[in-house]
């Protein structure tokens, strides 16, 4: 009992040593987030339960109205930007305060999820600490983190003269294309600010995102000479499209393989006489014979890298080894942009030493940078060029784009804290 004792008492000294650390203002600040807790909680709930995959725009558009009403009742002016009829996606949310205090700050979130309109959905759902649903975590756990620390700020009259712009874009999990359109108002809005916090899905409690690698696609294209197996290794057949393909992606793996960051993936290939695929469903079919020579592959696949160099490097390398063919054998290869690279930046990391110290002011310890080679890409990316970022700074939870997605509610009011007073600081240096 003697030892147990002891150990509240230290408990209780750091802690208290800790809050020493927040301003009135600030303490001010957490209790607002404290007494708003159970209505973010049920506001998560409200989000969660309408349907919002990314094709289905209806449901998209919904959710962000849901969060315009939210804004609006905190003095933002809100706008909801349609996307025209071409780039097939619903549009995104916009809300936003100008003044000339601190730093300008963007805050960037997305609305859709991975989840259909047609897939298994499964409500909302509280068993203890843990919330389930689709989109609780990935992301509209970190929208709500957005919207509630703002509105602590708010209910504190501390926004006054600040500015800030919130951009819940709605086609995250599948971006629009062209992306100067779907991506337009995300970096003009990046060209008027110059912090740029990231809400997508936190790495960890104590990990944030100063850089995170780009990705692009690829698509192999290759052609054999049509003939009887017989035939095959002949002067006049030549290798078929096949091992020429397989020729390729082997080179690909020894010779391409091996800078720090760059990873690249076949994610499906079709090969034999004759092959179809649809990549607006990603699914195809092959049709071929044992005792035919192929004629035809299709790989399609994804590059990662951490800069615009090292992307370079990796295509060119790529290009190479496609031109380099087997006996009667040609092949293309073809590339497209999708998210560029968040580069670690001196600025990124001011950014983290900020965030580091309000975490242990808060006395929920030291924040570290989040090993970029474990992140995919994300909205921060495309306006990283343009101001310091900071990114994986909402919420926790497992099972991202599973029907098992979950969030951890133990560090949901701790993250709405950290996010309210870094913004606090940001706006009062």
């Amino acid at each position: 009992m003697i030892r147990i004792s002891y150990l509240f008492l230290f408990l209780f000294i750091t802690l208290t040593m800790n809050a020493q650390q927040l301003s009135k203002t600030e303490q001010k600040i957490i209790n607002s987030i404290e007494a708003n807790h159970e209505s973010a909680i049920q506001f998560l709930e409200k989000v969660v339960n309408i349907n919002s995959g990314t094709m289905h725009h209806a449901g998209v558009k919904e959710v962000g109205m849901v969060f315009k009403e939210q804004f609006d009742a905190i003095d933002f002016n809100t706008r909801w930007i349609d996307m025209p009829t071409e780039v097939n996606r619903a549009g995104h949310l916009f809300a936003e305060i100008s003044g000339s205090k601190g730093k300008k700050i963007l805050l960037i979130g997305h609305l859709d999820t991975v989840f259909e309109k047609d897939s298994p959905f499964q409500k909302f759902k509280k068993d203890g600490d843990i919330a389930y649903g689709p989109g609780t975590n990935d992301m509209k756990g970190g929208d709500v983190v957005v919207l509630y620390a703002l509105k602590a700020l708010h209910e504190n009259k501390l926004l006054n003269d600040a500015q800030i712009i919130v951009a819940f874009t709605g086609d995250e999990e599948s971006t629009g294309q062209p992306l100067d359109i779907s991506r337009k108002d995300l970096i003009d809005a990046a060209k008027k600010s110059e912090v740029a916090l990231g809400f997508e899905t936190s790495t960890g409690f104590n990990y944030a995102t100063v850089a995170r690698r780009g990705s692009s696609g690829w698509k192999l294209e290759v052609k054999g000479k049509r003939a009887h197996s017989s035939g095959v290794f002949n002067e006049y057949v030549g290798a078929g499209a096949i091992f020429e393909a397989s020729r390729i992606l082997n080179s690909f793996y020894t010779d391409v393989k091996g800078e720090e960051f760059l990873t690249f993936n076949p994610g499906v290939i079709l090969g034999g006489t004759e092959v179809k695929f649809d990549s607006s469903i990603s699914e195809g079919e092959a049709f071929g014979k044992s005792n035919v020579v192929s004629q035809t592959v299709m790989v399609k696949g994804g590059l990662r890298f951490i800069s615009e160099e090292q992307k370079e490097r990796a295509r060119s390398k790529m290009k190479k080894i496609t031109e380099e063919n087997l006996p009667h054998t040609s092949a293309t290869i073809t590339f497209t942009d999708s998210y560029p690279a968040m580069q670690p930046t001196e600025g990124n990391h001011k950014l983290l030493a900020l965030l580091n110290e309000v975490s242990k002011d808060l006395g929920q310890g030291i924040v570290e940078a989040y090993d970029p080679g474990k992140r995919g890409a994300a909205d921060t990316s495309f306006v990283a060029e343009h101001v310091d970022c900071l990114d994986g700074l909402g919420t926790m939870g497992t099972g991202a784009h599973t029907p098992k997605e979950t969030l951890d509610l133990t560090t949901f009011e701790a993250l709405t804290k950290r996010t309210a007073i870094l913004i606090y600081r940001l706006i009062n240096q």
